[in-house]
């Protein structure tokens, strides 16, 4: 477990930050456990007769407000001197509409349920933009500068195995009980989990921050000069985030073409499909037990530049070979990066973060990669019927490669 050096923190601060990494597992759990109903939503509402566009609004919605309100939403939360209480509010709004969505499923006829669901997670995105914002700063508080990788490689542990197992028992029981009622009791059983979240969660403790002058202003263009002014005055921000911007959206483009390059170009089962989802996702927990270690031995610019020029080859490799027990093991590849890659983006985003306009910064962070989220997929798609699935893969492929060039260059001066 990380602990910072003795002489830099007092003992009653030892002992809280032990119970605030605690709490984050704990946490962890009953988060973990509701997500389980998460795959889960849009194949409900495909069984109630959706349509495609209506099930692709569940992917969509979260991408448009976060980008809409992202910015909006951090600059509030800056305002406030505690911003635990709302991550742990947020966190549960989010979860209690799986509850929500179940109970309206026994309580409604079944022609009006896809409308409701849609109307309830349309709602759940305010929370969610909150809660993508406020979680990094939390996490960050907790962790502190050199225990990022461990807390969160340990959290994400959590919730890759309470994942798995949880799946596999929610695809035993399913089918017990008849369509609608079995996802209703699902959703309903799956969501106290955050609960367990929301009662450990609040019990993180944090020191109170004073909001800063800029954060309290009410005028629109006075906070958009002083935005302007803390971005100029932190160019390894502004630095790193341009180069996440490209490396992510290279990502996000291959996401909708990768199941239809299975599917279409390599002819791949659904058991097949998914055995290369499985390895990715178990290879992935080993990655967040190993990259911490290669971190402290060599660096986290090493993890890096070794994650982002890793994750170039799954695409690549895909297309050139489009054979499926070819592809398991390069799903095996690319999840061992992935696991590096998730912790070093956070860990190196939180040292380019000024402490005192933390919730602004990863506002504005997040902002980037939600415009990622909606525009890359969508492009990756219309370039695939020009140049094929295959070549959008290379496109991909191409586009990693460039974000790893631009990760190479000299570092900018970060403010910790």
């Amino acid at each position: 477990m990380f602990v910072n050096p003795a002489n830099e923190l007092s003992e009653e601060d030892l002992r809280i930050q032990k119970l605030n990494f605690r709490y984050v597992q704990i946490d962890a759990v009953g988060v973990s456990i509701s997500n389980v109903a998460a795959p889960f939503l849009p194949v409900f509402l495909t069984r109630l007769g959706a349509t495609n566009f209506q099930v692709g609004l569940l992917s969509s919605m979260p991408g448009v407000t976060g980008l809409l309100l992202a910015i909006a939403v951090g600059r509030f939360l800056q305002s406030r001197r505690n911003i635990v209480p709302w991550y742990s509010l947020s966190r549960l709004l989010v979860i209690l509409c799986y509850a929500l969505t179940g109970i309206l499923t026994l309580l409604i006829s079944d022609r009006f349920v896809i409308f409701a669901t849609l109307v309830i997670w349309a709602l759940a995105t305010i929370p969610q933009t909150a809660l993508a914002v406020a979680f990094s700063v939390v996490m960050n508080g907790v962790a502190g500068p050199s225990g990022r990788y461990a807390l969160l490689s340990r959290r994400w542990t959590i919730f890759g195995l309470t994942g798995v197992i949880g799946t596999f028992i929610v695809t035993r029981l399913i089918d017990l009980i008849t369509f609608p009622v079995n996802y209703a009791v699902m959703f309903l059983v799956l969501s106290l989990g955050g609960f367990l979240s929301y009662y450990f969660s609040n019990k993180i403790t944090l020191p109170d921050q004073t909001p800063p002058a800029a954060a309290n202003t009410g005028l629109p263009m006075r906070g958009i000069r002083n935005l302007r002014d803390q971005l100029k005055a932190n160019p390894a921000f502004l630095s790193f985030s341009i180069k996440r911007f490209v490396y992510f959206s290279a990502i996000t483009l291959s996401a909708p073409v990768m199941p239809l390059f299975l599917v279409r170009e390599v002819g791949a089962t659904d058991g097949q499909i998914g055995t290369v989802n499985m390895v990715m996702t178990l290879v992935m927990l080993a990655g967040y037990f190993l990259w911490p270690r290669v971190s402290i031995r060599r660096s986290g610019r090493f993890v890096l530049l070794a994650t982002t020029l890793g994750m170039v080859w799954y695409p690549a490799l895909s297309a050139a070979t489009p054979r499926i027990e070819w592809i398991v093991l390069y799903a095996g590849m690319a999840g061992f990066f992935q696991g590096g890659l998730d912790l070093v983006f956070f860990d190196e985003l939180m040292k380019t973060v000024p402490a005192e306009y933390s919730a602004t910064f990863v506002s504005i962070s997040q902002s980037m990669q939600y415009l990622s989220m909606i525009a890359a997929p969508l492009l990756g798609t219309w370039f695939a019927g020009y140049i094929g699935l295959g070549g959008a893969l290379w496109l991909s492929a191409g586009l990693r490669f460039l974000g790893f060039l631009l990760f190479l260059l000299p570092d900018r001066k970060s403010v910790q």
